[in-house]
């Protein structure tokens, strides 16, 4: 089906988000090698998914403590208040993708798993996004999240979208098959670039990236 309406994620999407970015300079690099860690050692991206949830920050820093102890706890709290140092960037290509979309007349949205206390930073540090997105829907603020189906169902009927016409992109695959699971065509973002070749098979007649 040709696609009529595109939802991009958030964080590796459309912002290049580096939780060691924040930390520099605050903590060893050795700690920060751990923190980031696909592992996860020290909890900093389970306890983020709370807040991701609805949870709030309080009271999530509070179960953090007490499972990590003072010192690991005073640098999360450091990481969640300061955390639009780890927003780096607006990812390369995709304001001028998402003009091109607005120029081909689709609609343009957002979806993210992302805290009601810190979503603001997003906004606050690319305000541009506001204007190129005709509405987001933020898990923290809706205490329901990616990839379970209400939040996409929540998303459809608030931007008055069809699932089959609509192109949802995220970073994560666990995300996309869940945008699947609820008939939306949906694909892992690699680039800017694959984004926009699969946006032109989808039948939206998007002009090649300038050079």
């Amino acid at each position: 089906m040709t696609c009529t309406d595109v939802i991009f994620d958030f964080c590796g999407v459309l912002i290049d988000w580096r939780c060691a970015a924040c930390l520099r300079g605050h903590v060893s690099n050795a700690l920060i090698d751990e923190i980031c860690a696909d592992a996860d050692p020290w909890g900093f991206f389970r306890y983020e998914a709370y807040m991701d949830e609805g949870q709030d920050f309080a009271d999530v820093l509070a179960r953090y403590r007490h499972e990590y102890g003072d010192e690991m706890a005073d640098i999360f709290s450091y990481y969640i208040v300061h955390y639009g140092d780890s927003l780096t960037r607006i990812v390369p290509g995709m304001e001028r993708l998402l003009d091109d979309l607005h120029g081909c007349g689709a609609g343009v949205w957002g979806l993210t798993n992302w805290s009601h206390e810190t979503f603001h930073f997003a906004l606050d540090r690319f305000p541009r996004l506001n204007d190129l997105l005709d509405g987001i829907v933020v898990s923290g603020v809706e205490k329901m999240h990616k990839p379970n189906a209400d939040i996409y169902e929540l998303a459809l009927r608030r931007f008055g979208l069809r699932a089959g016409s609509t192109l949802f992109f995220d970073d994560t695959e666990a995300n996309v098959a869940g945008a699947r699971a609820v008939g939306m065509q949906a694909s892992r973002f690699v680039d800017s670039g694959q984004a926009r070749v699969r946006l032109r098979e989808s039948g939206l007649s998007l002009p090649e990236p300038a050079a």
